[in-house]
Parts: structure tokens; C-alpha cells; sequence
């Protein structure tokens, strides 16, 4: 079941498409993605790197830039921090890289995923003491390490943080009763994350990546390096990549770097993205955000789940091409076979669903104790994307277990754990997603405490499709489908536009793909108008949809060309390029 909600906002679409030279289609989803007035709607059509915000307005900043100067200038052994996802990595690689060209001696540590966890551990500070480092950077993590911190300023090592996690609160209680909100700050040098309360950064919504590249290019105006003004478009690359693996929703400054990225992409310098493009059989031309996040990041995540994410680094870091190929080659392997364990890691979530009534609860707790620790996120996902419920997958780690979340709107996943803090011996996060480690004695008392502080209700569990325009299909031509690149790259916070008709009649349909999981149908307006749809959706599904609405026989009538059944349909528009010929593609999403 799903609820279909039409986007009613309201403006001068008319004023809009005068202005920009759009349609007033164009001008209406431009409403839609809660853009208000002129000045918001240039930045979103034609913004460019120059209108991103200064590093400068973060907190602490300027303060983590000097650090690394005066480190850089003594010869201070400077060593990076990161971790094992992809937006570790590659804030891992723009700030080696980055000091490093500024002369700096730096190195770069990776948690190992099993043995060390997520972030800061104290034997990630005892090997930078034994190795005499003078300057640590974290990146993409730092922020809940307050301990492992002091630690580090007990050896004299002075610790800068460059993170974009909530960071860790305690509720206080006040004489008068009221509750107040208190900051758990890690005793840093310097704490560089948009999230706390008191930075004034206006677009707080940004990965590791591009704190870590924000610093790069205060390090660039700083010196006037000209080795780091060049480097600058390839770290651009990686700050795109990041943003888009982690999910950041794409409004802002964070659609324009992921827009400058992918061009930079595509005639990208990195031997190690071009032998992963040239693996995975991507024309960097033509490389999007699809390919971003669904193929270059999940080969790099691979490593961190399976092995060790600093083969990953050290891919991205090679300057030869035939090793970089022959390590892209691994990574694919990798990911293939990562491919192969998520999907038995999804079956057995399921199983233990049904088995332990699972799907009776608000917020669904999922302990498979056999599943590598390193699917649990993955398998989570999926799981969250079938039932519309946030999601924690619990695996039995080294040393008791641990497990990652993965939430839907109306429910924040950290606040909701910070409520039942005490179920963890360790955790973090954000809102749609968080990573936590625990005694096995405390799962079932977690799955209690977590479901009673959910205000969730059932009306939020049903999934929404937001349709931008009702639209019917005769309006949908080639020259709206090329106006609507206007408004790429789309991804979260920035989805392809949806439009919806009512009353489609389906003649007929024929499978396409070597598999036959896809199809074609052909479909008729009540004023006679004819189109093909495309689905690429659940076949089986759509097959079991229309016996049960229009009775048995239906499914073999239409793909034997003798159905007349009536459906409204949500879809998309584009362009698909095929052996040279362009043409308009009609893609439907959902169906009723």
C-alpha cells in the first residue's frame, strides 16, 4: 500500500518561466524542491563552485588550518585518521594528499573494521605514540572519541577533528524542571563540524569529504600553493564521490559540488577512478551519480567490508596505470562477492522476521549472529526499504555485538539511541543512520527500550510517493525531457521528477533484458493517444497485481496482446541513447 500525495506549493510558475527561459512544469518542480524565490532558483540552475560558502564561516577552521601549517613548518609527523566507508577514504586521500603537497609529513591510518571498530581507539593513539606522531587529523570520525583524545593529549599529541556526525549530548535537568540540551565536545585542539550548536556554517548538511576538502582549500588560500591550487578539481572528485555515497541529500552547495564533480570525473587525472571506471565499463563521459553510488563507491566499500579498507586508499593514491588496474580488478571481485553475501544476509533477515514477529514492531531489531559484521548496514537497507520501518541489524562481533541502523523520516536514529544510551558500550550516527556495539545479554532489552521511546505511527509506515506534476503522457516529449537536465544531478534531497496519470489503458507488453525481469507495455489515453511505458520494477509483483484487480488471465492476455485494463501510473521522464539513436522514455514507478 502506498499513499500518493500530489505537491500543491504555490508561486508565480509563469513569472518563474519567463525568467529562466523553463516551462512552467520545469518552474513548478523548481517550487517543489522548496526553492522560493530568484536568487535560490540561478544558485540551483546555474551555481558553481564560486557560490559555495567559505570555509572560513565553520568553527574552528581557521584554527585546524594554522595547526597543520605550524605542524607542516616543524616537521611535525602528521598523521590522518580515517575510516573504512567511502567517505572515510576519500576524506582520508584529500587531506593526505592535500598536506603533502604543502611539504607535509603525513601518513594515513584506516581503523580495520574488525579488529579495531569504527573511528578512534586507544591502540590507534598508542601505535601514533610509538610511531612519534606529532598531529593527528581525523576525518569522518572524531567527534565521539572524547576519551581516546585525552589520551592522545596525555602522550603530548596534539589531535585536530574534521567530522560531520551529530555530536554526542546529555539531557540536564534544571532546578526548574525544564531539560537542557548539553554538548558532549571531545577535548580537540580544534573541532571542526558543522553539527555543533555553536557553528554558524549556513549548510550544515555536508559528508567528511567536504569538511575535509573545505580545509584543503583553506590550506590553498593560506599558502597560494600553486601544486595545491592544481590539485584542487581531483580532490573536487573525491568530495563529489563522498557526498554521494554517503548520502547526503543533494540541495545546496552539495548538488553544486557533486555538479562540478562529475565534470571533473569525466576527464579525471586519478589513475585509481579511471581503472575503476574502466572495470566496471564506465565511459567517463558519460559517468553520473548512479554510477557513483551503485558501482566506484560499493568496489571501494568493498574493501572495508571484506579485507581492508587502506587497499582502497592505496588505489586512489597510485600513479601507475597497471597497478591501479590490477588493484580495480580486485576491488570488483570484491564487491562481487560482497554482492553474493548480501543477498544471503537479506533472506536470513527475512527468515528471522517471520520467525520472531519482527514486523509487529515499530522499529524493527534484527540479531543474525552468524552475518559478517560488515553487511549489517547493507542488509539493514534493504530491509528498510521493503517494510518502511527503521531498521538495526545486530551481527556477534570479536567482542560482543554490533550492528547498524538505518532509519526512515519522522524517526532521528541517534537521538532516539541517545535516549536509551545505556544499552550500548558504544554508538553513533545521525538522523537516518548509526552504528552501535553492545553486550548480546542487552539485545532483547534494546529492542524494548527503543520501541517505547518511537512516536512513530502507523500512518508513518506507509510509503509516500510524492508526484510533482499530474501530467498526461502526450505532454511528455523530447523537449521537456532534455529542459529537465536542467535539474541534474538528482539524487536524495533532489529526486528525478515523478509525474502521474490516471486511467491508462494496457494493450499489450513483451519482456525485455537477458533475463526477462524487465518489460515493455504499451498503453493508450482515453483520447486515443498511444505510448510505451518501461518497468524495470518487480515483474512478479506487477504479474500478482493484476490477477488479483482484474482476474486470472489477465497477466498472460497482456503480454499476448490481448488485455484492455485500466491503471493510473506515476513515472518518469528522459532520454535514452541507444546505437546512436535518441528517444524519448517513458519509465513507470508506480502503478494502482
Amino acid at each position: 500500500m502506498e499513499k500518493w500525495m500530489v505537491a500543491a506549493k504555490k508561486a508565480d510558475f509563469e513569472k518563474w518561466a519567463k525568467e529562466f527561459h523553463i516551462s512552467p512544469v520545469v518552474a513548478r518542480i523548481l517550487r517543489n524542491r522548496d526553492l522560493t524565490d530568484e536568487e535560490s532558483i540561478r544558485a540551483f540552475l546555474y551555481g558553481e563552485r564560486k557560490d559555495c560558502h567559505s570555509p572560513h564561516l565553520m568553527k574552528d577552521m581557521d584554527k585546524a588550518a594554522d595547526a597543520v601549517l605550524e605542524a607542516i613548518a616543524e616537521g611535525v609527523h602528521i598523521r590522518v585518521i580515517g575510516d573504512y566507508d567511502v567517505d572515510g577514504i576519500c576524506s582520508s586521500f584529500i587531506l593526505t594528499k592535500g598536506i603533502r603537497l604543502l611539504g607535509g609529513q603525513a601518513d594515513t591510518a584506516i581503523p580495520h573494521r574488525i579488529h579495531d571498530g569504527y573511528g578512534l581507539n586507544d591502540h590507534l593513539i598508542e601505535v601514533a605514540k610509538q610511531d612519534n606522531v606529532g598531529l593527528i587529523v581525523t576525518c569522518d570520525n572524531g567527534i565521539a572519541a572524547a576519551a581516546q583524545i585525552a589520551l592522545a593529549n596525555q602522550y603530548g599529541i596534539k589531535v585536530v577533528v574534521t567530522d560531520h556526525h551529530e555530536v554526542p549530548f546529555q539531557n540536564v535537568t534544571e532546578e526548574d524542571g525544564s531539560i537542557r540540551r548539553v554538548e558532549l565536545l571531545p577535548p580537540a585542539y580544534a573541532v571542526v563540524d558543522p553539527k555543533q550548536e555553536a557553528c554558524r556554517y549556513p549548510f550544515p548538511g555536508i559528508c567528511g569529504g567536504v569538511v575535509a576538502y573545505k580545509l584543503i582549500q583553506l590550506l590553498e588560500e593560506k599558502t597560494g600553493s600553486s601544486a595545491l591550487k592544481e590539485s584542487m578539481q581531483e580532490l573536487l572528485e573525491f568530495a563529489a564521490l563522498a557526498t554521494v555515497c554517503d548520502v547526503m541529500e543533494l540541495k545546496g552547495e552539495n548538488r553544486i559540488l557533486v555538479k562540478e564533480g562529475l565534470k571533473a570525473l569525466r576527464n579525471s587525472s586519478n589513475q585509481g577512478l579511471r581503472a575503476l571506471m574502466e572495470v566496471n565499463k564506465i565511459e567517463p563521459e558519460k559517468c553520473n551519480v548512479y554510477h557513483l553510488g551503485f558501482v566506484i563507491g560499493p568496489c571501494l566499500n568493498a574493501t572495508g567490508r571484506l579485507d581492508t579498507a587502506v587497499r582502497a586508499l592505496e588505489l586512489l593514491m597510485s600513479t601507475d596505470h597497471a597497478e591501479a588496474m590490477c588493484a580495480a580488478r580486485e576491488l570488483k571481485e570484491l564487491n562481487d562477492a560482497r554482492k553474493d553475501l548480501t543477498l544471503k544476509g537479506v533472506e536470513e533477515a527475512e527468515r528471522y522476521i517471520r520467525e520472531h514477529g519482527v514486523e509487529r514492531d515499530k522499529v524493527m531489531i534484527v540479531f543474525l549472529p552468524g552475518l559478517h559484521e560488515s553487511l549489517a548496514g547493507i542488509v539493514a537497507g534493504r530491509i528498510r526499504e521493503k517494510y518502511n520501518h527503521p531498521v538495526f541489524l545486530l551481527t556477534k562481533g570479536e567482542e560482543g555485538v554490533k550492528g547498524s541502523g538505518r532509519s526512515i523520516e519522522g524517526f532521528h536514529m541517534y537521538e532516539s539511541m541517545t535516549a536509551v544510551r545505556e544499552c550500548f558500550t558504544r554508538f553513533g550516527g545521525h538522523a537516518m543512520a548509526a552504528g552501535l556495539s553492545m553486550e548480546e545479554e542487552r539485545v532483547e532489552e534494546f529492542r524494548e527500550k527503543i520501541n517505547a521511546v518511537c512516536t512513530l505511527s502507523e500512518d508513518d509506515f506507509v510509503p509516500r510517493v510524492h508526484i510533482d506534476v499530474p501530467m498526461p503522457i502526450e505532454y511528455a516529449g523530447e523537449e521537456l525531457a532534455r529542459e529537465l537536465e536542467l535539474l541534474e544531478p538528482f539524487g536524495v534531497g533532489n529526486s528525478r521528477p515523478l509525474f502521474a496519470q490516471k486511467n491508462l489503458t494496457f494493450v499489450s507488453a513483451y519482456r525485455m533484458g537477458a533475463r526477462g525481469n524487465f518489460a515493455r507495455f504499451q498503453v493508450r489515453t482515453a483520447e486515443g493517444h498511444r505510448a510505451s511505458l518501461v518497468y524495470f520494477g518487480d515483474l512478479e509483483k506487477f504479474g500478482r497485481f493484476l490477477e488479483e484487480k482484474f482476474g486470472p488471465g489477465t497477466e498472460e492476455a497482456l503480454y499476448a496482446g490481448r488485455a484492455s485494463v485500466s491503471l493510473s501510473v506515476v513515472y518518469q521522464l528522459g532520454l535514452n541513447t541507444y546505437k546512436g539513436s535518441t528517444q524519448v522514455q517513458l519509465t513507470m514507478q508506480h502503478y494502482c
